[in-house]
């Protein structure tokens, strides 16, 4: 019991882990400050910004720290890097030392190589401490990751809401601190072999996640209210006090969930709890349908020899019939290459070959990678519009949309008996939103339209950032994930680049200077010509990646209808 009880605190300190590390989605509320210092053009901007998303290029380091050091000094490098990084940029735009722009540059790409350190920490300990509900604790925790910019948007208006610094020095400090609160349940993780795999735990795991997501949502919900108030300091230190009760709150449910069990147990020998499906894919069915998929492919092969026993006979005949009318366009399209199941481990050298595999590339790179490149303009962005004094609401409404479209990625997994759906259907589904919010971005220059499509953007970029960890373990191997998604995630600084790239040059061909303004040494760009054709160039990237997404959905399909086949049949054989 006691070791079950540390896996929940290993939770918990990986919450507040993801909640005060995503320090990226607070750029846009000092980027005016950092150009105006740095006395440099959108497009120089942009690049600072494209750094700190280059830092995930360096991704594979923090797995390779892993191998030869313990998970704690892992964390604590992650910190520290974050601490000199934030740290020197802080006391540079508070003139107590100077540096040049290329050494801000790499500043943003170690700060940006210190979150993707500290992502690689979370996913170990979910992994190595929920191994049947490793899809929930991931999906989970990381959302979390989508309320950095709430949280720090509080505690700087809690502090002083008049310095746009202030939030430098935040980035370098709190997530130092919390990973000093995080190591004491980090060093007394229980050993692998206490941990309780059995189906009843499962269960009992499963309701408490759904508990911890009811209370995820209060969170969001409380910081949408209250995380861009412009009230009073006092106020605002009521309203952050407020948001880290919530944030430790976690601690008091595994405890009631396992006393409200001891004492059922103690007085009901019989109770049990029935048809738990909270998990869309589970490691354990994985297995199970691999080996389904094997003995039948030694059937098949034995009765006809065509090297295809991998499919279901329902899968051969799709394969007979693509490969007869592999003259046509469209069958090549949907037949060619198509995976034979889930959870099969793909190798880097094979991943990068698959057509699937490049299909959810580009949903990826013109889904969530647009989101979080509008994330970092929105400073621009609203500034061009006359909304500076709205930049804070703007941020924590991303922030927390974004926070709510991770904890809808979890809700295939809540509703698999009822509703069954391929999550590539879900991951396009959850595309939609984003081509939608900037068609209004584009047509309206009104601040409600610009509450509204951040909100759209900022829902949709956090559903395809978390599920996207459980996409590539279905369709690429759970073992090969951490490899897999570091590849995947190569996107993120190609479309930081490029995306934000496109932004500046049109922001910069109509920026102008302003005579007597304290920006005056800065070019500036008023009005809705700095982003209009921006906002439709993005639209279209976005709608050829909803169309990939279709494609990824339509090529994947059946091997998940496969996968639910098999899952259903052994269930009826157990039972």
């Amino acid at each position: 019991m006691a070791g079950q009880s540390r896996k929940w605190m290993i939770l918990v300190a990986t919450i507040w882990i993801q909640a005060f590390t995503g320090t990226n989605f607070d750029f846009s509320e000092y980027s005016s400050s950092l150009k105006s210092h740095l006395n440099i053009s959108q497009l120089q901007l942009n690049y600072l910004a494209t750094a700190s998303d280059m830092g995930k290029v360096f991704g594979w380091s923090s797995g390779l720290a892993l191998m030869y050091l313990p998970l704690s000094l892992v964390l604590f490098i992650a910190s520290s890097i974050g601490f000199i990084a934030y740290g020197l940029q802080w006391l540079a735009i508070k003139n107590l030392i100077t540096l040049p722009y290329y050494l801000f540059f790499l500043l943003c790409l170690l700060s940006g190589c210190s979150i993707c350190w500290f992502n690689t920490v979370c996913f170990v300990l979910c992994i190595r401490n929920f191994p049947v509900n490793r899809p929930l604790a991931l999906s989970l925790t990381v959302s979390f990751n989508g309320v950095s910019a709430a949280l720090y948007t509080l505690a700087a208006n809690s502090i002083d809401p008049s310095s746009d610094a202030l939030y430098l020095l935040l980035n370098a400090l709190v997530p130092l601190l919390t990973s000093l609160a995080a190591l004491v349940p980090i060093l007394l993780q229980p050993p692998l072999d206490s941990l309780n795999r059995s189906p009843e735990a499962s269960r009992r795991n499963s309701v408490i996640f759904l508990v911890l997501n009811f209370l995820a949502i209060f969170t969001g919900i409380y910081l949408l209210l209250f995380g861009s108030s412009t009230s009073d300091e006092s106020t605002s230190r009521l309203y952050f006090g407020g948001a880290i009760l919530f944030l430790i709150s976690p601690l008091c449910i595994p405890g009631t969930i396992y006393a409200r069990d001891w004492f059922h147990h103690a007085i009901h020998s019989s109770f049990r709890m029935e048809g738990s499906g909270f998990i869309l894919v589970h490691v354990d069915d994985l297995e199970l349908h691999k080996e389904l998929l094997t003995r039948q492919n030694s059937t098949l092969s034995l009765s006809n020899g065509d090297g295809h026993g991998l499919l279901s006979e329902n899968g051969s005949k799709y394969r007979s019939q693509s490969a007869k009318s592999s003259d046509v366009c469209c069958g090549k399209m949907f037949g060619q290459d198509q995976l034979a199941m889930l959870g099969e481990e793909h190798t880097a050298a094979v991943v990068v070959q698959r057509l699937d595999f490049w299909l959810y590339y580009v949903t990826y790179f013109c889904g969530g990678t647009i989101g979080l490149v509008y994330s970092n303009n929105l400073g621009q962005i609203a500034q061009s519009l006359g909304l500076s004094s709205s930049i804070s609401t703007l941020v924590t409404l991303y922030s927390a949309f974004s926070f709510f479209g991770r904890l809808l990625s979890a809700v295939p997994d809540y509703i698999r008996n009822k509703f069954y759906f391929a999550r590539t259907g879900w991951l396009a589904i959850g595309l939609v939103p984003t081509p939608v919010a900037f068609i209004l971005l584009a047509v309206s220059d009104s601040a409600a339209a610009l509450k509204t499509g951040t909100a759209l953007i900022g829902l949709s970029s956090g559903f395809i950032f978390a599920a996207a960890v459980a996409v590539t373990s279905e369709l690429f191997g759970p073992n090969s994930v951490s490899v897999n998604h570091n590849i995947l995630i190569t996107n993120i600084p190609i479309g930081s680049l490029l995306f934000g790239f496109l932004a500046a040059l049109i922001y910069d061909e109509n920026a102008y200077k302003i005579p007597g303004e304290l920006m005056a040494d800065t070019l500036v760009c008023m009005g809705r010509k700095c982003y209009f054709w921006t906002f439709v160039w993005w639209g279209g990237m976005s709608v050829l990646g909803l169309c990939s997404s279709v494609l990824l959905f339509l090529r994947t399909k059946h091997a998940y209808d496969r996968f639910e086949r098999h899952r259903i049949s052994a269930q009826l054989i157990v039972s």
